[in-house]
């Protein structure tokens, strides 16, 4: 299609949710735009080997993975209908804003780093328009500070995930995982296959927090069945899983050599004389996600706290969110999963496709609300289950970093709250500016507000969190292309 083409939906994400809004949403015979910052569709959740060169990897692309046959259904639906003429794909695309008028969504979009964009099918590709949006934007890994976590060998879980599954490499040889959350077993089976020895795995909950929400639990049998693979994968392995632990500080010189280990009560705090030293060459840390809300707060979208403290967007039974002619699927709604996420993805798009004058379904409708209803269920258990400690903050040396980028520590925050009088995140990322660099606070973002919440003991709000999340250019860009924006050239 040409520039000028107005699509009846534009889908941003070409994961687990947005994969699965944009086939539904061709199905039903609307014409789609599928943009994701990815060479290849998956996300995160179906990160795999480039699928022009398999044949270099040891390993099938399928290794790791769950669910694999509905991402190759998926996969083969989105050919078919890029096939067919109802959906252009374009991969590699980042949308850094979007302008809303009274009839048209329009999309402006960037290359990814390093990509090309000097040929004419880019520059086609550069501005998209659409009567109807689905934001399916995932989330990214969750971080804590802790004494020594900017060492070398430290990195998110899912990073380290990521890497086993596009580049079937292993970060380090050995490893201690830990954090909270199911997320931990997958991430140690994963390098305990790929030969790693896991040395640890250490959830700073206890297991029996599961036993206060126990008909949630069962809410997803398919959950059941993979812990029970998990469990035998460090039964294997002979994998140590330490419950009410946490790595309380790392070490090394140049790279990380070993950790520290420490037990903590309910709420987090250290237990004295319990640590323990372990030698290791990779911590690979999971404390839950972050939804990755710039566009849906630059477009005006209702938010709210969920129950892990992440400040999620609203949407409505239907997908739809408080702003007309745009739709929310995926972990931008909170934190649920793979089989959520589709879910929300295929209910989106049958309702956009509804709301743009199609064959309503409303038996798959209903089948759908039924199946997010029982997987929410589910999501609320784990998060309860599995919380970041109430006092982790109390981890933090004087001189921990909190913001890398900008490298502001703990003591700097806490001068900022209790000498400058900042009472809320925004306040002392203005003054102190953590969250100021890079990243924009995606790293540290939720680290501080914690952090600003227990030094002022007030709770953070949406109308705290919302100014972490909200930015101008929701990615990195280019001066050429603000200047084309300036010139009136979109």
């Amino acid at each position: 299609m040409a520039e000028a083409s107005v699509y009846e939906l534009a889908v941003i994400g070409a994961g687990p949710a947005g994969l699965s809004a944009a086939v539904a949403a061709a199905e039903r015979g609307l014409t789609v735009a599928l943009l994701d910052a990815g060479a290849q569709t998956g996300g995160q959740y179906w990160r795999h080997p480039d699928e022009r060169h398999l044949d270099a990897f040891a390993r099938p692309e399928s290794s790791g993975h769950h669910h694999w046959s509905h991402y190759r259904d998926l996969r083969t639906r989105l050919a078919r209908a890029v096939e067919g003429g109802r959906l252009v794909h374009l991969p590699g695309r980042q949308v850094w804003r979007i302008d809303r008028d009274d009839t048209l969504l329009t999309l402006r979009t960037t290359p990814i780093s390093g990509a090309d964009a000097t040929d004419a099918a880019a520059a086609s590709e550069r501005v998209v328009r659409a009567e109807r949006l689905v934001l399916a934007t995932g989330a990214y890994d969750r971080q804590l500070p802790l004494p020594g976590w900017t060492t070398p060998g430290v990195m998110a879980a899912g990073g380290v995930q990521a890497l086993l599954k596009a580049n079937q490499v292993t970060a380090g040889r050995r490893a201690v995982v830990a954090g909270t959350g199911p997320f931990l077993l997958s991430v140690a089976a994963g390098l305990a296959d790929a030969g790693v020895e896991v040395v640890a795995v250490c959830d700073a909950n206890a297991l029996s927090r599961w036993a206060a929400t126990p008909l949630r639990a069962v809410q997803e049998p398919g959950k059941l069945l993979e812990g029970v693979g998990y469990a035998a994968t460090f039964v294997r392995h002979r994998i140590p899983l330490r419950t009410r632990t946490v790595v309380a500080s790392v070490h090394g010189t140049g790279r990380v050599s070993h950790v520290t280990l420490a037990k903590v009560d309910a709420r987090g705090r250290v237990r004295p004389g319990t640590g323990r030293t372990v030698e290791a060459d990779l911590v690979a840390l999971g404390w839950g996600f972050t939804p990755q809300l710039e566009l849906a707060i630059g477009l005006g979208a209702q938010t709210r706290v969920d129950v892990d403290s992440s400040l999620i967007a609203v949407a409505d039974a239907d997908q739809r969110s408080s702003v007309p002619g745009v739709y929310l699927a995926g972990e931008a709604t909170g934190i649920g999963g793979a089989v959520q996420s589709c879910a929300e993805g295929e209910l989106a798009a049958l309702t956009a496709a509804v709301d743009a004058g199609r064959a309503d379904d409303p038996r798959a409708r209903s089948r759908l609300r039924r199946r997010i209803a029982r997987g929410r269920r589910f999501a609320v258990g784990m998060h309860r289950a599995s919380p970041v400690p109430a006092d982790w903050t109390t981890w933090l040396a004087s001189d921990t970093t909190v913001c890398r980028c900008e490298e502001v520590d703990a003591d700097a925050v806490r001068t900022t709250v209790h000498d400058l009088a900042a009472d809320d995140p925004r306040d002392v990322r203005v003054t102190a500016r953590p969250g100021m660099g890079l990243c924009q606070g995606r790293v540290c973002g939720f680290a501080l507000a914690c952090l600003v919440s227990a030094e002022t003991g007030r709770p953070a709000e949406p109308t705290d969190l919302e100014p972490l999340a909200k930015r101008p250019l929701a990615t990195p860009l280019t001066v050429a292309a603000l200047a084309a924006l300036a010139d009136g050239k979109d």
